[in-house]
């Protein structure tokens, strides 16, 4: 570089008196010499970028420290000053079902697992009752039992090859049970409020172990109570 000839601009140079008390134009030197302009201000070989300049510090603190407009009070008093809308957040989480052609849900903290249908082996004396037999889930083996037979679901769906199999593995109260269901169609939210009564069309037995129906992709759901449902488990496997 030629010592004799025209230098780099400084940023000092052009800093204007009284910069970084909060009165007047802010001095954004970095949009003109700086990083986001040409580049050619002489202390960026000591700063690097303008982030570490002063200046911009000053600039930083003269944004901060300027005095507050009238229409800004003003915005803000109506921001603060609006009435929010508040909403009911979605606190019911449910495992949705299929058992036959119907619908049913679960809340998500009974379920541990969804698995494939796992071979059965029966149980002495328990032939059409609602313990169908043992199932070995993960090295343990685990009570299978027929919701369909306690909800008196009727079976009238032929089941076809390419149809969904699963098997839900609850929890509840230390109680394990595997429930082998037709389909699953994962965990989905509700409002409370979007629990319905059940109507009295729904089956007696059904009526027993349901807290009421939701309502999801024009289906009716019937929203299973977990204390009725494993207290009656209990009963019939004791």
């Amino acid at each position: 570089m030629n010592p004799d000839g025209p230098q780099p601009e400084s940023t000092w140079d052009r800093l204007p008196a009284g910069a970084g008390s909060g009165e007047g134009v802010v001095f954004d030197c970095w949009n003109t010499i700086g990083v986001e302009g040409n580049g050619t201000c002489r202390e960026l070989v000591r700063y690097v970028h303008c982030r570490n300049c002063p200046v911009y510090a000053a600039a930083g603190r003269q944004l901060l420290n300027r005095p507050l407009t009238p229409e800004y009070r003003v915005e803000q008093t109506l921001h603060y000053a609006t009435r929010k809308n508040l909403t009911t957040p979605a606190r019911l989480s449910v495992l949705l079902f299929r058992l036959e052609s119907e619908c049913f849900a679960l809340p998500a903290e009974v379920l541990q697992e969804v698995a494939e249908r796992r071979p059965q082996h029966s149980l002495p004396h328990r032939a059409r009752t609602i313990a169908q037999g043992i199932v070995n889930v993960r090295g343990e083996l685990l009570v299978c039992a027929s919701l369909a037979r306690l909800l008196g679901v009727p079976g009238t769906t032929r089941r076809r090859r390419d149809d969904p199999d699963r098997l839900l593995v609850a929890s509840w109260n230390g109680q394990r049970t595997a429930f082998p269901v037709d389909e699953v169609f994962g965990i989905h939210r509700f409002h409370r409020d979007e629990v319905r009564e059940a109507p009295s069309t729904v089956a007696r037995s059904t009526l027993t172990y349901t807290r009421g129906v939701l309502v999801w992709r024009e289906r009716v759901v019937g929203l299973l109570h977990a204390d009725s449902l494993f207290a009656a488990l209990n009963r019939s496997l004791s």
